[in-house]
This record gives structure tokens, sequence and C-alpha cells, in this order.
């Protein structure tokens, strides 16, 4: 690995962000160039690095894995970048799908109401308002539950 200065360092990664922004290369692409050509170390001594299984990295660097967000993040953290959300279209880049800056904040204003449904507007795991609880087998299959009776029929 050549010796790379501050400037160098941070141009190569400009340009694969803008490679993986544009859709030339995929997310594992981008990984396996940052790990080869910044830090040049081997993928065992980088997934060491990362907290991770050698196979776990190799799945990511081949685009074959499922990691996780916060694994992305952890690697992507490595070089100074994080995750981010950009558009479908390759027109609007900023902010771009990895960036090496913070993304500039608008100040939300908690009293302005969301519309109903949007994923702010409840707790996570919450169903939203309006949706019928789940059923039991017996209201399912049509018949009512009953108190009294057989058990084994269902009749009173």
């Amino acid at each position: 690995m050549n010796a790379m200065d501050g400037a160098e360092r941070k141009q190569l990664i400009d340009e694969i962000i803008e490679l993986q922004s544009v859709g030339e290369i995929t997310l594992g692409m981008a990984v396996c160039r940052l790990r080869l050509e910044i830090t040049g170390y081997d993928q065992e001594t980088f997934a060491q690095m990362c907290g991770m299984s050698t196979r776990a990295l190799y799945q990511l660097e081949t685009d074959k894995g499922n990691p996780t967000l916060s694994t992305v993040d952890s690697i992507l953290r490595k070089f100074g970048l994080r995750m981010g959300i950009m558009a479908a279209n390759g027109r609007q880049r900023t902010p771009s799908a990895v960036t090496g800056t913070p993304a500039k904040r608008r100040p939300v204003d908690k009293n302005t109401e969301l519309p109903h449904g949007s994923p702010s507007s409840r707790s996570r795991g919450a169903k939203p308002k309006g949706l019928k609880t789940r059923r039991s087998a017996a209201d399912k299959s049509g018949k009512a539950a009953t108190s009294q009776g057989d058990p084994g029929n269902g009749r009173e």
C-alpha cells in the first residue's frame, strides 16, 4: 500500500462515494475498495478490526450477505463516513447516501400533527389507530365461543 496523505485519502473516499451514490458500484464494492485502497488490510484483519467474521465481511463485499444497518454503519465510521438517505434518482445528490459531513438539520415543531399512519406519528411497534385487534381462533372459524356445554364439540 502506498502511503497516502490526508488530501489523497479524502479524494479517493469522495470518488468511491460518488460512484456508489450514482449506482456505478454497489455498497459491497464500495466497502471492498475502502478496505483495500484506504487501509490496505486483508479481509481477515479488517473483519477482526470491525468485530465481525471474515465470512460476514466477504458476504458484504460480494453483495451476498444481509448485514444489519449497525454493521454497515460501524464499517463506514472507520473511514469517517456514516449512512444516510438519498433520492432514488441520480439527480438530487444532496445529501449523499454516504457522506463524510453531517447533514444540516431542520428544527422540528413537535406540536405539528403528522399524517395518520406516518412512521413518526406512533411509537415503534404500536398498531395504527383504528386497526382491529387480533381475532381468536374461535372468531376466525366463525363459531361463537361458549362458556357452557361440552367443550369437545363447541355446542351448548
